[in-house]
């Protein structure tokens, strides 16, 4: 095996010890002892069938890695190791684009209140795999447009891996570099956009990789990734962002409040609790806003979403013949319902959007938890701590 690759993992914390995963195994690559089920690495051909039987989801767990974890090494864990940083020969360049991307990243979590932290029962992401001096090269599988309003295009764009290790999960973000130069002559720095798939691809096992991406009239990677063509060659780097992740525990409620793009991680993680939820809700509320019908992405494929998974406020602040609403002013007619979920020690919150709904947010937020004899300051801050608030705007 040549690094750095993707590794299959199953972890033994969460594990049951049920064997289904060993017996559904087509080509025999999970094997248990008297204290740990493992996957051999030189076996495994990642063809994912043994991911939908798992009754706990300890299944779903990969590292990306330069030396294979051994059998050995595997029935003796009692808990699975953290990603191992494979970027440690990043020059002094690289390095710099890194931490111009770790600034943005801080700058769109600042409306968190605090430094972010990620759900207790996320997966360990991996960050920073791709970097400007060796970024992966992607392929376009598919360009589609969301909105039938000529002044916003946004559109989906699907990437195929090509079998190149790109692992992602929902909330995390790429780095897309446009080629050519800007003004001064220098290589374009990559634009990051939020995945808007879930960990498992596109399409469930084939790890592609979707985008929602809205046209700016002068915005370099937006009009390049708006005009590619299927079978194009993308160059990406990352993945980035370790907090803005979704919990993988199958009890937790998720608030969703965004506009535009930032639907994007909300499709990812609406899509991954689809696929893995095992109750009869989905436990997610979604609060969405848009100018109308035809400016929203996803309009039409939201539609068919269950109420039993997602509930749906779609709110319009330019519709025809209709008062202006913002997604604030919709959570203050759901009072209720909004108070119940903050007062829930299982809810967690996130905001994706334009950076200029936070006031309103906030002041929607704040006016809910006085209902309930709170102050939605402290409340905030508990819950950033808790790793239950999550705020990504631009």
């Amino acid at each position: 095996m040549t690094a750095p690759f993707k590794q299959h993992l199953i972890d033994p914390e969460i594990c049951i010890r049920c064997y289904t995963c060993e017996m559904t195994c087509p080509i025999g690559a999970i094997h248990h002892d008297d204290n740990n089920v493992v996957v051999d690495p030189e076996a495994c051909n990642l063809c994912m069938d043994c991911i939908p039987v798992c009754p706990t989801g300890s299944i779903d767990e990969w590292r990306v890695v330069n030396t294979a974890y051994s059998l050995e090494e595997q029935f003796d864990w009692e808990e699975l190791p953290d990603q191992e940083d494979i970027s440690a020969d990043t020059q002094s360049e690289e390095g710099e684009v890194d931490e111009a991307v770790a600034r943005l990243l801080a700058e769109a979590h600042a409306g968190a209140g605090g430094a972010s932290k990620p759900p207790v029962s996320a997966t360990k992401p991996v960050i920073n795999m791709y970097n400007l001096g060796k970024p992966a090269t992607l392929i376009v599988q598919g360009n589609y447009r969301l909105t039938d309003d000529p002044d916003h295009d946004v559109r989906h764009i699907i990437l195929e891996t090509n079998g190149l290790p790109f692992p992602v999960l929902e909330g995390q973000s790429v780095g897309v570099i446009p080629p050519g130069t800007d003004a001064t002559g220098a290589v374009h720095l990559p634009r990051l956009y939020s995945v808007s798939s879930p960990r498992d691809g596109e399409r469930p096992g084939y790890h592609n990789i979707s985008l929602t991406v809205k046209r700016e009239l002068d915005g370099v990677a937006s009009n390049y990734l708006c005009d590619l063509e299927k079978g194009s060659k993308v160059q990406v780097t990352g993945p980035f962002g370790g907090t803005f992740l979704m919990p993988n525990d199958s009890d937790a409620r998720i608030l969703m409040i965004c506009t535009g793009t930032g639907s994007a991680p909300m499709r990812a993680f609406t899509m991954q609790r689809q696929r893995t939820c095992r109750n009869d809700t989905g436990g997610m509320t979604m609060f969405f806003g848009a100018r109308t019908p035809e400016s929203l992405p996803y309009f039409g494929p939201l539609g068919k979403v269950p109420n039993s998974l997602l509930k749906q406020h779609l709110v319009f602040s330019r519709a025809p013949d209709q008062p202006k609403q913002y997604v604030q002013d919709r959570m203050l007619a759901e009072t209720g319902a909004v108070a119940e979920m903050l007062d829930d020690p299982a809810t967690h919150i996130y905001i994706c959007g334009l950076k200029g709904m936070e006031d309103g947010v906030e002041s929607a937020l704040t006016q809910i938890a006085a209902t309930m004899g709170a102050k939605w300051a402290p409340m905030r801050a508990a819950m950033r701590e808790a790793g239950r608030y999550h705020v990504e705007t631009y």
